[in-house]
C-alpha cells in the first residue's frame, strides 16, 4: 500500500502577521516598523513581501495605529498590556485570524525569502508539526529564528494560559508543542535591523 500524498496547506488557509508592536528600545525608543528602508517603512516592506505568500494579512502594532492602518490591512494592538514581547503579538494574531494557520514575520527584516512560508508549510505538514520555525547557520552554529514561525491557530488556549501565568519566553512556550526547525541556507536574508547601525547596514 502506497503512502498517502498529503495535500499542501493552501495559501488562503494561512494568515500572515507582521510583528511591529515592540518598544524599539535598541533603536532609541522609536517605532521601528516606521523607520525607512529604501524610501518605505520597514513594516511596509515586510508586509509587501509577505502578502503574496499568504491569504489574509494583518499587522500587530501598539503605537501610531493610523499610520499602520494606511498600509491597507487590519492593525491590532496587543490584548495584553505592557509590551509583553513577540508572544503577545502572536496571541493577538491568533485571536483575529480566521484561518487554521498563522505565520509571523518581524517588521525589521525586510529581505526574508519569497518562498519561506511555502517551505515552512511543507515541512510542518510532512512532519505533523504544530509549529514550524526558521533556523539558520550563524558562526558555525544552527540558530532558530522563532519570530519567523508558522503555527496552528488552535494553540491559542495554550498560549493564553502561558502568558497569563506571567511567562514571556518564546522558546519555552514552543517547547510545549510539536516543533520542527526548517533550515534556510540564506542566513543573510534574515538579517534584522535592531539598532540604527544595523539599519544603516541594511541600506548598504
Amino acid at each position: 500500500m502506497s503512502d498517502k500524498i498529503l495535500d499542501p496547506i493552501a495559501r488562503e488557509d494561512i494568515t500572515g502577521l507582521v510583528l511591529a508592536g515592540g518598544r524599539g528600545s535598541r533603536m532609541g525608543g522609536v517605532d521601528k516598523g516606521l523607520q525607512h528602508h529604501r524610501g518605505l517603512p520597514l513594516a511596509l516592506h515586510a508586509l509587501q513581501r509577505l502578502q503574496p505568500q499568504v491569504g489574509p494579512a494583518m499587522i500587530s502594532a501598539n503605537r501610531n495605529l493610523p499610520v499602520y492602518a494606511a498600509m491597507g490591512v487590519p492593525v491590532w494592538p496587543d490584548s495584553i498590556d505592557g509590551y509583553a514581547g513577540p508572544l503577545a503579538g502572536l496571541l493577538t494574531g491568533m485571536q483575529h485570524a480566521g484561518t487554521p494557520w498563522l505565520v509571523t514575520v518581524p517588521c525589521d527584516t525586510p529581505e526574508f525569502p519569497k518562498d519561506f512560508v511555502e517551505r515552512l508549510a511543507a515541512t510542518a505538514l510532512e512532519q505533523g508539526a504544530d509549529i514550524a520555525m526558521v533556523a539558520t547557520h550563524e558562526g558555525g552554529q544552527l540558530r532558530s529564528q522563532p519570530v519567523f514561525c508558522l503555527l496552528r491557530t488552535c494553540l491559542i488556549a495554550s498560549l493564553l494560559a502561558f502568558l497569563q501565568a506571567g511567562e514571556r519566553k518564546f522558546d519555552k512556550w514552543t517547547a510545549q508543542h510539536r516543533v520542527v526547525e526548517v533550515v534556510f541556507d540564506e542566513a543573510q536574508a534574515f538579517f534584522n535591523a535592531n539598532t540604527a547601525d544595523e539599519l544603516q547596514q541594511l541600506q548598504a
